[in-house]
């Protein structure tokens, strides 16, 4: 499922925040975000964009970094890396902008429309660790799916989904996404940062690959597809604390039959081959938990040390499609704590 940074979304319900006169807390989808008092109502709606986008360099939107002492009409270029992020306003937590629709003169939308592209909002990217002297190969294999993962707030109804089911919360790791396979039409073994096949080379991913002879591993099964971050110096301030880099496989993509393996399988298969999996961070016969309780259950630190986690990533324990996501059942919640204190 393609996500949505810049949306028509609907109001769901309006908060007061204490000692607070010109602002309140609006509720879209699994969001909260603060408002101008009054602007809008429940059941209103209005343009939502979520946390990490990278509003366009024209008004109405030019408020968000213009000096409150600027006179008016005066512009300011946007700053660099500026970007939508979790804050605190009056002590209660803020993610995402929301706009009434006829401050962008876009009435006739229906509830759910993408506007990213029509508005120009870019998603922000973390700077990625430099690959020492890797240089591009080629395109991320077609054949295999992007490493990407829907933040529960904005797709609450996954929730439903997995209701009842057995399942399991893993660690998500802040690191650098890495996939490894091999082409079942060239045979070529290829190692491949989130975008790119990496050219051979003494760069993270190729390093990894060699270490622990994922080509080896790959051409005993090539129809698999490795994929895990790379954690460790140098990478995203090495918040789990290694001494040296380290690859966690969080899946198991099946190339000739287009799906997924479950948990057991994974761990299985990283068992036998001396890789290591992503932690489990809690799993169930029956999920029940709510919104509020896996962003409870995202908050932590990574083992051995003080460093906020990143969050959690929550399956069935069996795999399975989502109406919802149009494709995996698979999500995120990521910590608001890690958020708002190291998500920078």
């Amino acid at each position: 499922m393609e996500r949505k940074l810049a949306s028509v979304q609907r109001v769901h319900g309006l908060e007061p925040i204490p000692n607070a006169d010109a602002i309140e807390l609006a509720h879209i989808n699994g969001w909260q975000c603060v408002v101008k008092k009054g602007e809008f109502r429940a059941g209103d709606l209005g343009v939502f964009l979520e946390i990490d986008s990278i509003p366009p360099d024209r008004e109405p939107f030019q408020f968000l970094w213009r000096p409150k002492n600027a006179a008016p009409g005066e512009d300011f270029a946007r700053p660099a890396r500026f970007r939508i992020r979790t804050m605190k306003l009056r002590g209660a937590l803020s993610q995402g902008l929301l706009l009434p629709l006829d401050a962008l003169d876009l009435g006739g939308y229906e509830e759910g429309a993408d506007l990213t592209a029509l508005l120009g909002v870019e998603k922000y990217e973390a700077p990625q660790p430099i690959l020492g002297n890797g240089a591009i190969r080629g395109p991320f294999p077609a054949f295999v799916p992007k490493t990407d993962e829907m933040r529960v707030q904005s797709v609450p109804d996954v929730l439903a989904e997995l209701a009842g089911q057995p399942y399991v919360c893993t660690l998500k790791y802040d690191g650098m996404s890495a996939t490894f396979c091999i082409d079942p039409e060239t045979g070529d073994f290829h190692a491949c940062s989130r975008n790119f096949s990496i050219e051979y080379g003494e760069n993270d991913i190729w390093q990894i690959a060699r270490r622990l002879e994922l080509e080896t591993i790959l051409r005993r099964q090539p129809g698999l597809v490795i994929q895990g971050e790379i954690c460790g110096p140098g990478i995203q301030k090495n918040r789990l604390g290694l001494k040296q880099r380290t690859l966690f496989v969080f899946s198991l993509y099946d190339a000739a039959s287009r799906r997924y393996l479950n948990d057991a399988a994974l761990r299985a298969f990283c068992a036998d081959n001396g890789l290591p999996a992503v932690d489990i961070v809690g799993q169930g016969d029956a999920f029940a938990h709510t919104l509020e309780s896996l962003l409870e259950l995202a908050q932590g630190t990574y083992p051995n040390t003080a460093n906020e986690r990143e969050g959690i990533v929550i399956r069935p324990r069996q795999e399975t499609s989502s109406a919802v996501l149009g494709g995996r059942l698979s999500f995120k919640a990521i910590s608001n704590r890690f958020l708002l204190k190291e998500g920078d």
